[in-house]
């Protein structure tokens, strides 16, 4: 199948539940194999999930491989950043120091996504301050079953519980670190890039929702709309202003198509429509944040102008 937009349309809607997220990474796999972009396996991805937490599964795992292309095909792999402070780069205190034979971490992450099912951990740490007092940050790659890494689970979340978070505790932990600044070439466009390929998954979850339901072609022919606008956004360049401009507008576009949408789920199967109820905030994380990126690229082409509306 060369086109993923007819892929959406033709490919048929797989019948078996999935019940973990073991199961929903099998069938990621599958949809991997038939695509070879990431933004493209993340939409197949999410058309082949049963709900929007698998969904956003597939959309995590392939942003991941758009940061880091050489991460295994088939593990899971968490970004670990988050820490007692929150996530932005001053609040970073696991450090990274270098010993006879390598590099080791010490710290404490207290929010990663996938927790234990995760095979690999992307850990940023400090490696002390700049002549200006900034956070200096490396990325490190950790295998889970290194000496010094303990994973604690923590309580299920309000939406999308079938994703597993935990609290990752390091402790003299062996690392390799990966080039380039931990923060421009890492954490920063990690925001943008993890943005694009949830959006992405999500959409094709909704098609997959639509065909299912029997929704007007018109509404098939909007989300396949906003998919190619997805697609079409400059991936390899994440801290342009533009992409941060057009992402914006995508998001803009996909919130009122929803709020179009809100009578048709009527007619979805019950479960699948208690779940859509309960797991949509997922689609508001980060948007504070995604507004001030917004606002910020705005400013950058239009100097003293206010944030386009």
């Amino acid at each position: 199948m060369d086109s993923v937009l007819d892929f959406l349309l033709t490919e048929p809607l797989a019948a078996t539940p999935l019940d973990d997220v073991a199961a929903a990474w099998t069938r990621h796999r599958v949809a991997a194999n038939r695509f070879d972009k990431p933004v493209d396996v993340a939409i197949a991805g999410g058309f082949g999930a049963d709900r929007l937490g698998f969904a956003f599964l597939s959309g995590y795992q392939e942003a991941l491989r758009t940061l880091i292309p050489d991460l295994p095909a088939d593990e899971l792999v968490a970004l670990c950043a988050t820490e007692e402070g929150g996530g932005h780069p001053s609040a970073i205190r696991t450090t990274l120091t270098e010993a006879a034979g390598g590099f080791r971490l010490n710290g404490t992450k207290t929010f990663a996504t996938l927790g234990m099912m995760a095979h690999r951990l992307v850990v940023l740490a400090s490696v002390g301050a700049d002549e200006s007092g900034r956070n200096r940050l490396r990325a490190t790659m950790v295998d889970v079953r290194e000496a010094g890494v303990h994973v604690t689970n923590l309580p299920a979340t309000a939406f999308a519980p079938e994703i597993p978070h935990a609290m990752v505790t390091l402790t003299d932990v062996a690392a390799v670190v990966l080039p380039g600044d931990g923060y421009l070439d890492y954490l920063k466009p990690f925001r943008t890039i993890e943005d694009i390929h949830v959006l992405a998954a999500a959409l094709g979850w909704l098609v997959r929702v639509a065909r299912a339901a029997d929704w007007p072609q018109s509404v098939l022919q909007r989300l396949l709309t906003v998919v190619a606008a997805v697609r079409g956004l400059d991936i390899d360049a994440p801290s342009s202003p533009g992409v941060h401009i057009a992402l914006g507008g995508a998001f803009e576009y996909f919130a009122r198509l929803l709020a179009e949408l809100d009578s048709l789920w009527a007619s979805v199967d019950s479960v699948t429509a208690q779940r859509w109820e309960r797991d949509r905030p997922l689609l508001a994380i980060a948007g504070r944040v995604r507004d001030q990126r917004l606002a910020t690229a705005w400013r950058s082409v239009l100097p003293g102008a206010d944030q386009a509306v």
